[in-house]
């Protein structure tokens, strides 16, 4: 719960507080999205070392394969 939480303040600070309205549901989806995509493939985590969620796991595909 707690994750979840701290996600969706990082949503609203980063993205939602201080945007101009959208001026459609899709435009204010697609910032969204857009978001999330940067969050989850760029954006670097201190839990994880300092890499972005898809570099944790590619680094750990690779110890499990020469495992």
């Amino acid at each position: 719960n707690a994750a979840a939480e701290a996600f969706n303040a990082t949503l609203k600070r980063e993205t939602l507080q201080g945007s101009a309205c959208w001026s459609s549901a899709r435009e204010a989806r697609l910032s969204v999205f857009a978001w999330i995509t940067r969050y989850n493939t760029r954006r670097k985590h201190s839990s994880l070392g300092y890499l972005s969620p898809i570099d944790y796991e590619q680094q750990l595909d690779k110890v499990l394969i020469a495992a």
